[in-house]
């Protein structure tokens, strides 16, 4: 069986279309996230300010 090194990953925001390195990835719960504002939901529905990506929790 061959092994896969993963080293980018979809943000685990459900709204969101960003991808992240797992490197620089801000992980809560054993999840990635691109922002701290996708890792704690969008407490102010504040987007992640990524060119192209809309989400806002």
């Amino acid at each position: 069986m061959t092994s896969v090194n993963v080293e980018m990953v979809k943000c685990a925001c459900p709204d969101c279309v960003c991808v992240v390195s797992l490197e620089k990835a801000v992980k809560r719960e054993e999840k990635a996230f691109c922002c701290d504002e996708c890792a704690d939901g969008h407490p102010d529905h504040s987007g992640c300010d990524h060119a192209g990506c809309a989400c806002h929790g």
